[in-house]
């Protein structure tokens, strides 16, 4: 596959020749760079390159049914978990776990994203028992009571997966990207639900020991290729496949750094791209705030980042600051806002 980075755009007026990036009503592209491990970096105009890889990096990106295409959704996190780095032990409890997910219902999520098992740096692994305790009585309490918000499983594992879209999930989220447990595809194709393909360097106990990366955007880019050749082996159709560079999985913060800057290189897979970096350690490293949960105004500023670059999926903590903040920069990045 050819490796191009469309070149993302939100100025006003558009040119007649820009084309939607991936779909998004709001972000538009007429550049992109060809990026190459043995070469400098060439730039072509859209005209330049294949009928293919125009109609690659510009088609809207499946990720569920009834959800927009042309704007980014709003992942809602629920930590079903005692040790979440962000959040351990507040959702803990299976009835303070369902009034999060109705408040982020109420906020605007368009997607909530149920995990039992913390991934965070040093994270020792939870046994499926524990973690199918853990989440399958929140996703049945959340269905009780009516909710019909889109719900995702965070698992790497394959019981973990079925028990929990048996219990009313729509789809999975695999940190490991269905390399975990080799069972794991098998439940997402037969079930036909999408799943979320994440890059991470090593596992939770020793990622942040010393990552390296030959060239992060394309060692990444390559990986996630491989991955979504695995899962379509498995049977899974390319349309429910979801990528995610996985930010702070293996990953310096120069690393997290240069995602964020060209995260607009996995479009190229043609997949949807989901972007979780909410209340993340880099953020407090650049801002010299500490405490997670004051993270908020520079998750924002990723998250932005990441509409800027075209991402289907922003996965936050905070979903009424996220969908506020969201709802103005989709404002001011409409064609109607230049006349």
């Amino acid at each position: 596959m050819t490796c191009l980075r469309p070149l993302p755009r939100t100025d006003l007026p558009r040119p007649p020749e820009a084309r939607a990036l991936s779909g998004s009503a709001h972000v538009w592209w007429s550049e992109a760079d060809l990026m190459q491990r043995e070469a400098a970096t060439q730039r072509f105009l859209l005209d330049e390159l294949t009928p293919t890889d125009r109609a690659r990096l510009s088609a809207p990106r499946a990720t569920l049914p009834g959800l927009a295409t042309d704007r980014p959704l709003v992942m809602g996190i629920v930590n079903v978990t005692p040790d979440s780095f962000s959040d351990g032990g507040v959702a803990y409890a299976p009835e303070t776990a369902l009034a999060r997910a109705q408040a982020m219902a109420a906020d605007g999520a368009d997607i909530l994203d149920i995990g039992g098992e913390s991934t965070r740096p040093g994270a020792v692994d939870v046994p499926e028992a524990e973690e199918i305790k853990r989440v399958v009585p929140v996703i049945a309490a959340i269905r009780a009571e009516g909710i019909t918000t889109p719900i995702s499983i965070d698992t790497r594992k394959a019981a973990v997966a079925q028990a929990a879209l048996s219990a009313g999930a729509n789809m999975v989220n695999d940190v490991s990207a269905l390399s975990h447990d080799a069972d794991l595809a098998a439940v997402v194709a037969r079930a036909g639900v999408p799943v979320c393909l994440m890059h991470a360097q090593g596992d939770p106990q020793t990622m942040q020991r010393d990552p390296h990366y030959d060239n992060v955007l394309l060692d990444i880019h390559d990986y996630l290729l491989a991955r979504m050749d695995f899962a379509l082996d498995q049977g899974i159709a390319p349309e429910r496949l979801i990528v995610d560079p996985g930010i702070g999985f293996g990953k310096t913060l120069r690393h997290n750094l240069s995602l964020l800057s060209g995260l607009s290189l996995f479009h190229n897979l043609g997949a949807a791209v989901l972007l979780g970096a909410s209340r993340k350690k880099f953020i407090g490293t650049l801002s010299g705030v500490d405490p997670a949960a004051a993270r908020v105004p520079g998750s924002i500023a990723v998250a932005l980042q990441a509409a800027s670059q075209g991402a289907q999926i922003i996965r936050v903590h905070d979903v009424a600051e996220t969908v506020q903040a969201l709802a103005l920069w989709r404002a001011m990045t409409s064609e109607g806002a230049s006349t």
